[in-house]
């Protein structure tokens, strides 16, 4: 392992720490936190020009009153799944099956880990840091690159028209 450069212990310890994290949370509290962010980006991004006119008066600025709303959407819808996720998670500990959860949880800390790799790796493609010694030098990178090269292919141009 002489050969293993800075990049890949950062690697390992992106995936190591959403593993742990996601151990102490659970699968329940995990899955339930990554759904309201998701949840939050997609009733932002449907309904912020609806609000934006309902906040004309309060704000006269076009584009400070179109971030407001999608700022304002996105904050409510994720108050309101932690709340629910906060419900749902008590009943997860009161059922007893807590012990599967954390190891649910484990599992998938460490896909979240893989996946928020794989997404650096998919935006630093973008620049011209794939030239600098460093990347070339891991041995993790071009594992990675092969399922960012994947999941680009899978996804196709899915991914942008959600943006």
């Amino acid at each position: 392992m002489s050969n293993v450069v800075w990049v890949d212990w950062v690697i390992l310890g992106v995936i190591a720490l959403s593993t742990v994290v996601s151990l102490i949370r659970g699968f329940v509290k995990e899955a339930l936190s990554l759904l309201s962010w998701v949840a939050a980006f997609i009733v932002a991004r449907l309904f912020y020009t609806k609000l934006a006119v309902l906040l004309e008066n309060a704000i006269s600025t076009p584009s400070v009153r179109y971030i407001a709303a999608f700022v304002i959407l996105f904050v409510a819808t994720l108050i309101l799944g932690a709340m629910l996720n906060h419900l749902i998670s008590a009943i997860v500990k009161l059922s007893g099956i807590s012990g599967t959860d954390r190891v649910l949880g484990m599992v998938f800390g460490a896909v979240r880990g893989v996946v928020l790799v794989v997404v650096a790796i998919a935006l630093l493609r973008l620049t011209p840091v794939t030239e600098d010694p460093w990347w070339n030098d891991s041995l993790l990178i071009p594992h990675f690159a092969k399922i960012e090269a994947w999941s680009r292919n899978l996804l196709g141009d899915s991914v942008s028209t959600i943006m």
